[in-house]
């Protein structure tokens, strides 16, 4: 602003230094390029700008023109673009102010820059398509977008040139505002099918020097009219058939070609009037494809040539057609096929029928002469059966069963029979005879295996199912329906239909009984299976029914022997050694040998550090020497554990007493381990056998030197009790009496005299009771304990009879 009202109050003090100044240059000169001498045409001094403050406006933020202060001349700073700094003005003024300082002088300068070609045509779409009917006529216009050039004047358009074509040219028109319009016109007719797309350029070309120009590429797609029919290649066409070809063949595939293009192109084929319907009846024409197809019967005798007139027909607005004729000959062959006639059939026979049966009469015939006559009959497959030809009747045959039959093999034959003639090619046609078995109950009940075992846990529930044994039979109907029976069989009195009972409609095995392991290991029966035939047939299969072990008896203590309830009391010397044996607990349990395994453990003990236990043979022994500290009474409580799953077990428990009276030591007395089954079965019924003769004659003797020697002393009777029973080979053993609430012996034990020892051991039976009512006072027999599990003194040549309970007898050394 205060520059301004400098300016115009300098205008009014000085009129003359707003003069204009004019100068004119060409735009794109180079930076540094004179453009006059500022000093010289204001008349000012070149070497006074020196000393004096000289000032150009900024044109459009940017200095494109300085004075040299030196010379006083007016320079470029920077290239100018006429094009963009005057935009589309046809002229173009530079105004600019110069200021001078010490004094003020202001010259207005104006500077023409003048336009050269430095800019060439070009069009804002280098790519215009045009769709043009083949049908548009000659001289239709179409229009096309005009070039572009920033320059002016006789640099800018000046006029359009098109690319050569018989087709096409180019007619420009000029506005009212001088701007030029191009028009594509059409010269000659256009032909899709000769030519579909023409590819033109046009060409802008402005009136510099040098001449620039711009190109844009012109595409003209021609479009399609209807004006092509369609064409078959040839007019006329012979092909020749075979009678009899099979419906479907292809005859040929007609071609007609039209060459416009789209619906134009499309053809339809079909029979023209000219065509019979006797013929359309044979042969099928397909509309799309032009196949040409047999759709009925090719018969020489009946038709030896067809003619066919077919048309092609587009799909144009205005549909144009083409023309053909198909000519077919047709070629003669052995059409005739022979024929099979079946005279008489047996559908159904029985499968023992005998070889040499006839099961049907077969004629053949073929309406053909000489070699296509000629007739041959055969049977498709190797079957067992044959063609038998009559001598009397020509062409007829019998067909036989040649090998026996089996229904359950082949239930059923499907015979085919082919009849051939000699001609070329030989025709043949076949016919079915089906043939179905009766079923003869010819085959007895199979079971899957001979033998079968069957595992069946003790102490099952009665009416269980066990297993299912079921057997097949291949024949039929009631051939084939079984019944199941178990053979009788009797085990200790027993019949098997009393322990097992099976279901005679589908061979379900029940058991009738809760079964013991302890008492019943093992059955073994057969098993029937017999079919409802006439005669039936019946197989049988071995069954062995094994009975499983549970753990269900739970170990019983026999040593020491204890009243149930009770303790049991023993006494041992103080200075008892170290590694003395205490006591034993035998248990004894009647499952098998896996669940009968026991072993033994304390449950309570005084004192840990004075008693082991083996936890095998249940020995029990002193650690160490018993001190003044030990009290003298202890408390041993043992386990006795089986090994069945979940374990059973059994306890007892032993109350050992210290005494200073030398008493002697329970593990002086020499003593053999407990030994099992040291005897096979056959020894051991053996060994019974032979000492409960001995048994029984050494007591006859003994009770009647009794009676004759001796009047019988009363006894006072022990408490009832699971003890030994003991009697003494000479006369003192009056005193003793057995008494037995079962009334038989269970078993002897087995004894053997070992180094002076004697072990003992027997099982013990459910419910056994033996009672000792006084033990004779001259047999040499000693209680050294007192309690239920007794020590026993004897001499050699006694004999011990024990029942639940182990005896360890001490024998004095011979």
């Amino acid at each position: 602003m205060i520059f301004l009202a400098t300016f115009f109050v300098l205008s009014a003090l000085w009129p003359s230094a707003l003069s204009v100044t004019r100068y004119s240059i060409e735009e794109e000169m180079e930076s540094g390029s004179v453009v006059a001498n500022l000093a010289t045409d204001l008349g000012l001094e070149p070497g006074g700008l020196a000393q004096r403050e000289v000032k150009l406006d900024i044109f459009h933020n940017k200095k494109y023109l300085d004075v040299n202060k030196k010379t006083g001349e007016l320079y470029i700073v920077e290239k100018m673009d006429r094009e963009n700094l005057c935009l589309a003005k046809t002229t173009c003024f530079l105004k600019l102010d110069v200021i001078i300082e010490s004094p003020l002088r202001i010259f207005n300068i104006e500077l023409g820059i003048t336009d050269i070609n430095d800019n060439a045509p070009h069009f804002r779409r280098d790519r215009v398509e045009l769709d043009v009917s083949e049908s548009a006529t000659p001289g239709e216009r179409f229009s096309l977008p005009n070039g572009v050039d920033p320059d002016v004047g006789k640099n800018t358009i000046k006029t359009y040139k098109l690319s050569v074509s018989e087709h096409f040219t180019i007619e420009i028109q000029t506005g009212s505002d001088g701007t030029q319009y191009v028009d594509l016109v059409l010269t000659k007719s256009l032909d899709r099918e000769e030519k579909a797309v023409h590819n033109l350029i046009l060409t802008a070309v402005d009136g510099g020097v040098p001449v620039r120009s711009g190109t844009a590429n012109i595409i003209v797609r021609v479009q399609d009219t209807n004006d092509n029919p369609p064409q078959f290649d040839r007019q006329t066409y012979t092909i020749n058939m075979t009678e009899n070809s099979p419906i479907g063949s292809l005859v040929m595939k007609l071609n007609a070609t039209d060459l416009d293009e789209g619906l134009h192109s499309e053809i339809v084929y079909s029979f023209t009037l000219y065509t019979s319907e006797k013929t359309q009846d044979v042969f099928a024409l397909n509309s799309n494809t032009g196949e040409l197809t047999v759709k009925g019967t090719i018969d020489y005798e009946d038709m030896k040539l067809y003619e066919m007139h077919i048309e092609a027909t587009d799909k144009g607005t205005h549909p144009l057609l083409g023309q053909c004729k198909v000519v077919v000959h047709v070629t003669d062959m052995n059409d005739n096929y022979p024929e099979i006639t079946i005279q008489s059939v047996k559908n159904t026979v029985d499968e023992n029928i005998p070889v040499g049966s006839v099961i049907a009469l077969v004629g053949v015939s073929d309406r053909d002469t000489g070699d296509n006559g000629n007739v041959s009959l055969s049977i498709h497959q190797h079957m067992p059966f044959i063609l038998n030809k009559s001598s009397d009747r020509p062409l007829h045959y019998k067909l036989i069963v040649s090998e026996p039959l089996d229904r359950e093999s082949v239930p059923e034959y499907d015979i085919i029979l082919i009849v051939r003639d000699a001609g070329t090619p030989p025709l043949s046609d076949n016919e079915t005879i089906t043939v179905h078995l009766l079923d003869v109950n010819d085959n007895v009940p199979q079971f899957p295996l001979s033998f079968y075992t069957i595992r069946v846990e003790e102490n099952n529930a009665p009416g269980a199912l066990i297993s299912s044994l079921s057997a097949f039979d291949p024949d039929l109907h009631e051939n084939q329906y079984l019944v199941y029976f178990i053979l009788e069989r009797e085990i200790a009195n027993t019949s098997m239909s009393m322990l097992f009972s099976i279901n005679p409609e589908n061979g379900n095995l029940y058991a009738l009984k809760t079964f013991d392991y302890e008492i019943e290991k093992e059955f073994l029966f057969h098993i029937e299976a017999r079919d409802s035939g006439s005669p039936p047939l019946s197989s049988n299969v071995t069954v062995h029914i094994i009975i499983v072990d549970q753990n269900d008896n739970a170990p019983v203590i026999v040593s020491p022997w204890r009243a149930h309830g009770s303790v049991v009391e023993e006494k041992i010397p103080r200075s008892t050694d170290k590694g003395s044996l205490v006591s034993k607990v035998i248990a004894l349990d009647t499952d098998s040998v896996h669940n009968s395994r026991i072993t033994y453990q304390f449950l309570q003990v005084t004192d840990a550090t004075l008693f082991s236990l083996d936890q095998y043979n249940g020995e029990i022994r002193t650690m160490r020497m018993f001190s003044y500290r030990d009290p003298r009474h202890q408390r041993l409580v043992v386990v006795a554990k089986d090994n069945g799953q979940p374990a059973l077990s059994a306890t007892v428990t032993i109350k050992l007493s210290t005494v200073e009276t030398a008493v002697k030591a329970y593990s002086d007395m020499t003593e053999v381990p407990l030994e099992y089954d040291i005897f096979s079965d056959l020894n051991l019924y053996l060994v019974i056998g032979l000492g409960s003769v001995s048994f029984l004659l050494l007591i006859t003797i003994l009770v009647t030197i009794v009676i004759k020697c001796q009047k019988p002393k009363p006894s006072k009777a022990a408490p009832p009790c699971r003890n030994s029973v003991i009697s003494e080979g000479n006369s003192s053993i009056a005193d003793s009496t057995l008494v037995s609430n079962d009334a038989y012996w269970y078993s002897m034990f087995l004894a053997e005299t070992r180094k002076g020892k004697m072990v003992v051991r027997q099982p013990v039976p459910k419910g056994s009771r033996y009672i000792v009512s006084s033990l004779p006072r001259g047999t040499g027999l000693t209680d050294t304990s007192g309690s239920a599990a007794s020590t026993l003194q004897l001499t050699p040549g006694q004999i011990v009879k024990q029942a639940e309970c182990s005896v360890v007898l001490n024998l004095p050394p011979k």
